[in-house]
């Protein structure tokens, strides 16, 4: 017999649109995380309804990735983007829309999987309204976050209590480490249910490319010493530690290095003035020849720049996971990255790479200059990397793990089996 589908589910990420490039402006691991998790799901038999908010005139409505599984954008507030600080005022609108959808489709979620705060309100809300209920990850904590910037936004009171009653409410927790459970009872609440399922990745399309293959594709001289950033132009990303760092490499002043710095930025935006404020270090560094900024990083480009580097950094100020860690470790790359959350849990120290303090650039500098200076070492850390993500981290393994949650959580009248054989 055929697989049964189980139920329809939405997973929610209001700002964090899964459809959209990865690398524009505050699109990175959430993006992929909902993407590739809504992906697996409908693998298992799922009916996954993915919703987002409309940003522009000209995207789609409802987006088909497969047949089981669609983001739909909803319209709340201005068909413009807005910085997710400022979007919490339309939240009500979006809750209105999702309930709008549901009627017209003839849809009812009785299980959400919200991903930020601000889709934590929104599951809050259907909660209270049609009785659904909700799977919450985080994705940042804000006690967190506002502990590493000067610049507090308004809306930090009202993210704290609702990442508080989000919390205290919802059926389930995901954390994605260890660390990031601790930080939650440490300094959100002692209550609530919390699993810890990890973020994943695609093994197979991260692992498809050999180190020398990736370096003709990018046209890179095989000598090169190259160490790769990738990511979102933000201050919190440390990119300027990484970038004063390598002023100080040995393989700087032997002109070895080559700088890779990607992502995308649009001008005006806070990305664009990150990006412009980045290149003018990089400039009065005179580092301009061994650094380059490729832009944003398409999926199918992306394993070749992870595979031509010695090493990958994330320099973050903070990471409840890490993603780009666990990409850059698929493809046999070893990591340097800050000892701080989730990248205490994917990077194990002296294993698959270094940890260091964050914001220390005499400690990047050693510890980067340290694997480049040890091909065999760099090479050993590396095949660790890529066993332990292949082992840890799969999405079909987050997807498993998050199927079994849900059936759980759900009335034994609506759970059916993915496969019903004969």
């Amino acid at each position: 017999m055929k697989a049964t589908t189980k139920k329809h589910i939405a997973l929610i990420s209001v700002h964090g649109d899964p459809a959209i490039e990865i690398g524009r402006e505050e699109a990175g691991g959430q993006n992929v995380y909902v993407r590739q998790v809504g992906e697996a799901l409908a693998q298992l038999g799922w009916q996954v309804d993915m919703f987002s908010r409309k940003v522009s005139a000209d995207q789609e409505t409802i987006v088909q990735h497969n047949s089981n599984c669609r983001t739909i954008r909803l319209t709340a507030g201005p068909v413009e983007f807005v910085p997710r600080d400022q979007g919490f005022k339309h939240l009500p609108e979006f809750v209105n829309q999702l309930i709008k959808f549901q009627k017209e489709a003839g849809i009812k979620y009785d299980l959400v999987h919200t991903n930020y705060w601000l889709s934590g309100w929104v599951g809050m809300e259907l909660k209270k309204r049609q009785g659904t209920k909700q799977v919450h990850t985080y994705h940042s904590l804000g006690v967190i976050k506002y502990n590493t910037i000067e610049n507090i936004p308004l809306v930090a009171s009202q993210r704290l209590i609702v990442e508080k009653e989000v919390l205290e409410t919802a059926e389930r927790i995901v954390a994605t480490s260890p660390q990031e459970q601790e930080h939650m009872r440490s300094l959100v609440s002692q209550k609530g249910k919390i699993d810890i399922i990890p973020c994943g990745t695609d093994v197979q399309q991260f692992g498809s490319v050999e180190k020398q293959a990736a370096r003709v594709i990018l046209g890179i001289a095989p000598e090169a010493k190259v160490v790769l950033y990738v990511g979102r132009f933000d201050p919190r990303k440390g990119i300027e530690t990484l970038v004063r760092a390598m002023g100080e490499s040995k393989f700087y002043e032997s002109k070895q290095l080559q700088l890779i710095i990607g992502g995308g930025c649009t001008p005006g935006n806070i990305d664009g003035q990150e990006c412009d404020r980045i290149a003018g270090i990089v400039n009065e560094l005179g580092m301009s020849e061994c650094t380059s900024f490729p832009g944003c990083l398409s999926r199918e480009i992306l394993p070749a720049y992870y595979a031509a580097a010695d090493v990958c950094v994330v320099p973050s100020h903070y990471e409840p996971f890490g993603l780009v860690a666990i990409e850059a470790m698929a493809c046999g790359t070893p990591v340097v990255a800050s000892d701080v959350g989730g990248l205490q849990f994917t990077v194990v120290n002296e294993e698959t790479g270094l940890l260091v303090p964050p914001q220390n650039v005499p400690a990047f500098n050693h510890a980067i200059d340290k694997i480049l200076s040890h091909p065999a070492w760099q090479q050993e850390l590396g095949e660790a990397a890529k066993s332990r993500v292949i082992n840890k981290f799969s999405w079909n393994g987050v997807a498993s793990q998050l199927d079994e949650l849900y059936t759980q959580l759900l009335p034994q009248s609506v759970r059916q089996p993915a496969l019903v054989s004969k």
